[in-house]
């Protein structure tokens, strides 16, 4: 009887250990994936920062540039899709996102009104 059991702990121990270097070896695989990842998204970083720079860059100057009349309208359609967003049950960080060009047309307007130094574009006639 004592042979058969040190035989089942034996068959246990082995099979633990090839559960245990199987997960080993799974994490380590997984880690290096992670890690080649989080390389690959670093090296491109620099462009996509520049990317968006321009990009706000060009926004800014689109809503200083633009009519009152555009710029209300933007606004508008902005609050309209992040109310229909909220009604719709997205994500309160979804929400506060669309709310961003919003906010910035907006404020233009509000500076615009109050006769800031922020130049108005001519009214065409």
């Amino acid at each position: 009887m004592a042979t058969t059991a040190s035989t089942n702990d034996t068959a246990i121990d082995t099979t633990e250990r090839s559960a245990v270097d199987t997960a080993r070896d799974v994490a380590g695989d997984v880690a290096g994936t992670v890690k080649d990842a989080a390389n690959e998204a670093a090296a491109r970083l620099p462009d996509a920062a520049a990317t968006t720079r321009v990009a706000l860059a060009d926004a800014g100057r689109t809503i200083r540039e633009g009519s009152d009349e555009s710029l209300s309208a933007g606004t508008l359609v902005s609050v309209g899709f992040a109310l229909g967003l909220l009604v719709g049950g997205a994500n309160r960080l979804l929400v506060l996102l669309a709310l961003i060009p919003a906010a910035a047309m907006g404020l233009t307007l509000l500076d615009r009104q109050n006769g800031s130094n922020a130049k108005r574009p001519p009214t065409p006639r």
